[in-house]
């Protein structure tokens, strides 16, 4: 995840434009919603605001970072990096 990050602040606003940037933010709220649902089982979790294109890494770091707290096992863990592994590749960076 911090790698994915750390190209999204590296990358030219270009590439933001045409859809990393996106692509990051639909990454960050995904990863949000799994630790809301893990924090407060059955409640409805609250979408992670667009903040902007160059917001979107720091939103993938922070949302990645709550997520690793309340994970319970490897296989979460693994497939959370799945999700994060397959946006960095969609994103093109």
């Amino acid at each position: 995840m911090d790698d994915f990050a750390d190209r999204l602040r590296a990358a030219p606003q270009s590439r933001l434009q045409r859809g990393a940037a996106a692509e990051a933010l639909g990454l960050a709220r995904e990863l949000a919603r799994r630790a809301q649902l893990a924090e407060e089982p059955g409640a409805e979790p609250r979408q992670m605001p667009d903040a902007g294109m160059f917001a979107a890494a720091d939103q993938i770091a922070v949302a990645a970072h709550d997520l690793a707290l309340v994970l319970k096992d490897e296989g979460q863990v693994e497939e959370a990096a799945g999700l994060v592994e397959e946006a960095r590749r969609r994103a093109g960076v």
